[in-house]
C-alpha cells in the first residue's frame, strides 16, 4: 500500500468520525441540549455493521473520558424485539441478522402487547435452519430478512427505541468494557512471505 492509499484511509476514518460528531451535535441542537446536560450514553453493541459499532463505542469511550458520565450497551436483537412489539407482531418471533459467510445471527423472543422476553439466546445459524422455521409458520423479522425469506418482516434497530430501552435499565459499565457482539472467534492468518521475482536478463 503506498503513502497515498494510507493517507486516503486515514482521511476517510477522520471523515467518518467528523460525521458522527456532526450527528451528535445536530441531535443535541434539535433537543435544545448542551453537551454538559448529557447524563448517560447508550450504545448499540450489535450484531450489525462491525466497523460502525466499533466507531460508536469509540465515540462513547472518548465522551466518557471527557465528561465521566455512565455508559450502557444495548444489543440489536433486544431493539428488534421491541420494534416487533411496537409493530404488533405477537407470539414467538425469530430475529435474524446477516452474519455474512452464509450464516445468520438468530435469536427468538416471545412478544406480547405488554412485554417481550428472550426464549432463545443469540447464536449463529444456517439459512436452512431458519427456512425450516418459516415453513412451520414462525414469524421472522430482521433488517434484511426479505433477502432470504420473502414472507419475513423487515425491521431495523432504532435509535429512539434503544434510548427508551436504556432508560429502563441501570446496569451501567465503564466505557472500556463496552464490546461489540461478534460471535465468531477472531482469527488471524499470517501472510505468506513476499515472492521474490527474479530480475530479467
Amino acid at each position: 500500500m503506498d503513502d497515498g492509499q494510507v493517507r486516503g484511509r486515514a482521511e476517510d476514518g477522520g471523515a467518518r468520525g467528523r460525521r458522527a460528531l456532526g450527528l451528535v451535535e445536530r441531535a443535541l441542537r434539535e433537543a435544545g441540549l448542551e453537551r454538559e446536560e448529557v447524563e448517560c450514553i447508550a450504545v448499540g453493541l450489535g450484531p450489525g455493521s462491525y466497523t460502525g459499532i466499533r466507531s460508536a463505542i469509540a465515540l462513547a469511550q472518548g465522551w466518557q473520558l471527557a465528561r465521566e458520565i455512565p455508559t450502557i450497551g444495548i444489543n440489536s436483537v433486544d431493539c428488534l424485539a421491541a420494534a416487533a412489539q411496537q409493530e404488533n407482531i405477537w407470539g414467538r418471533v425469530s430475529i435474524v441478522i446477516d452474519a455474512q459467510r452464509n450464516e445468520l445471527y438468530l435469536a427468538a423472543y416471545e412478544v406480547e402487547a405488554s412485554a417481550w422476553r428472550e426464549t432463545e439466546r443469540l447464536r449463529l445459524a444456517g439459512v436452512d435452519e431458519v427456512r425450516a422455521r418459516v415453513e412451520k409458520g414462525e414469524k421472522v423479522v430482521g433488517p434484511e430478512v426479505a433477502k432470504w425469506f420473502p414472507g419475513g418482516r423487515t425491521l431495523f434497530p432504532d435509535a429512539a427505541l434503544l434510548g427508551r430501552l436504556s432508560a429502563r435499565r441501570n446496569d451501567f459499565v465503564p466505557s472500556e468494557k463496552l464490546e461489540p457482539i461478534y460471535l465468531r472467534e477472531t482469527a488471524f492468518v499470517k501472510a505468506p512471505p513476499a515472492r521474490v521475482i527474479p530480475a530479467g536478463p
